[in-house]
């Protein structure tokens, strides 16, 4: 009983140490930010010879008349994109949705302000309560009560020119330039490997795997996660299966963004423009009617998109690590909620420091680009000295430091973020609407998402099949039993080919 005692204290001790240390660290992360805010704009300038728009904030005035401009809502201290008015055709590319571009990009308070605002709305709250009963009590006319009531609700609309100078700069037409690439980003042959090719259409990049010898039966597509690449399956599932005999014609594709793929400058990496290049790469091009997905992580997103859209087409769904988290009914923030999930501003684990840092912080997310991902060829030579040219860690380096800081940042909002209760709706579709098997695998020692998430998952669709990886975690679930798992996959392939 002592025993437990002491266990329990230290635990509340420990919980109340990484409060404290966190709000620390993090109110220094938000002065280190601002800082650096100044600085790439003055080196953006110095590079670029031009000013680069970020979603750093700064409120005007309200306005009355849109004139094609962006209105944002201004609700309690919230900004929210309302409308863009005309849609603009972007040179064959598909329409910005503004229902796509998560506010999360251009809302996310400091520490300090974020807990200043909860301490004002409650006084605002307890003074209203307390001017009402005032009010009541000293009889004053209709008029009084009126004005005041004006006063509570006006400036319900309220233009972000910031913002406005940063969506319009990425979707005005003649600014769509895929080649260029920002001073800040790797310009080795590897990542621009997609502005150098033939194909301008601009295609992702595709590593297929056919059958030997035999006709490909049927179609599977494989979809990576958040900062990695096809290697993640073409260096470790894609052997296995093919030492197996497969008869499936496979496909792993290097997201937008990412990899080998396209890394446009003026993309602002929705999830309609991940998921239409996806179709445009592959089933349209390889001419697939029907097909399974395996995705992992990010890439379940996409891969239950994909689903909502393609609906009988889909023969199976695996889903590993599905990032799902189920925002609260009557929540008026879904994508902030989510947010707050997927990056709690706390300094442990370290992976939700390593979280927290990406999302919460433009800036600094991109000096960590800087350094780690504009000189990824240093960091691998490094490695391969140090682990003796593994080809393990090299593909996995590779995946994570070759990619830009604007995909990755837009992603991750627009995508992890942006989704809020979407995922609802696809989860729904599946459910309801579809017959596929789902099947679902998670590493029992997953930091960087939950196993919550993955029953999460199956309690929207029952008929989903959760499979928990013992002590394994986010990446080791697949890579170190490659040959396990691809019998897995064709155990489920099989029976939901029957």
């Amino acid at each position: 009983m002592a025993v437990m005692k002491i266990k329990g204290a230290a635990t509340v001790a420990g919980t109340w140490l990484n409060e404290a240390v966190s709000f620390v660290v993090f109110c220094i992360l938000d002065i280190v930010d601002s800082f650096l805010c100044l600085l790439y704009k003055a080196a953006d300038y110095l590079f670029e010879a031009e000013w680069k728009p970020c979603y750093c904030l700064s409120d005007k005035e309200p306005i009355t008349t849109t004139r094609g401009k962006i209105l944002l809502s201004h609700n309690n201290g919230e900004s929210k994109i309302l409308t863009l008015s005309p849609l603009q055709e972007l040179g064959g590319r598909s329409k910005i949705e503004l229902e796509d571009i998560s506010e999360t990009l251009y809302t996310r308070p400091s520490l300090i302000s974020d807990i200043s605002t909860i301490s004002v709305n409650e006084l605002n709250k307890r003074f209203v309560k307390v001017t009402r009963s005032e009010s009541e009590c000293s009889g004053h006319n209709e008029k009084t009560k009126n004005k005041r009531r004006r006063s509570l609700t006006k400036s319900s609309l309220t233009v972000n020119f910031t913002v406005v100078e940063m969506l319009r700069g990425k979707i005005r037409p003649q600014n769509l330039n895929h080649d260029i690439s920002r001073w800040s980003d790797c310009d080795c042959g590897f990542c621009t490997s997609w502005a150098s090719t033939s194909d301008k259409n601009h295609s992702l990049f595709v590593k297929t795997q056919i059958p030997n010898g035999v006709t490909a039966k049927e179609d599977v597509l494989f979809i990576h996660g958040f900062i990695s690449s096809s290697a993640f399956w073409t260096e470790t599932v894609f052997p296995s299966l093919s030492a197996s005999s497969s008869t499936h014609r496979l496909f792993a594709v290097d997201l937008l963004g990412f990899g080998k793929s396209p890394k446009p400058a003026d993309s602002l990496y929705t999830l309609r423009e991940h998921v239409e290049m996806i179709e445009k790469s592959v089933l349209h091009k390889y001419n697939v009617k029907s097909f399974h997905i395996v995705a992992h992580s990010l890439g379940c997103i996409l891969a239950l998109s994909l689903a909502a859209r393609h609906g009988g087409l889909i023969k199976s769904l695996t889903l590993l690590a599905p990032p799902y988290y189920p925002v609260p009914k009557g929540e008026k923030k879904p994508r902030q909620y989510v947010m707050k999930k997927v990056a709690p501003r706390k300094v442990w684990p370290p992976i939700a420091l390593g979280a927290s840092m990406a999302c919460w912080y433009e800036h600094i997310s991109r000096t960590i680009c800087l350094l780690i991902c504009k000189h990824h060829r240093v960091w691998q030579f490094i490695a391969g000295v140090l682990t003796r040219n593994n080809r393990t860690v090299n593909f996995l380096i590779e995946g994570f430091m070759c990619h830009t800081h604007n995909a990755a940042w837009h992603t991750l909002h627009n995508i992890i973020c942006g989704t809020g209760s979407k995922l609802d709706t696809y989860l729904d579709i599946v459910r309801d609407k579809l017959k596929c098997n789902v099947t679902i695998f998670h590493g029992g020692d997953d930091e960087l998402i939950p196993v919550e998430c993955s029953y999460n998952v199956k309690q929207r669709i029952p008929r989903a099949r959760v499979k928990v990886i013992e002590h394994k975690d986010h990446i080791t679930m697949v890579v170190g039993r490659q040959d396990e798992f691809a019998r897995e996959l064709q155990e489920i392939w099989k029976t939901s080919s029957c």
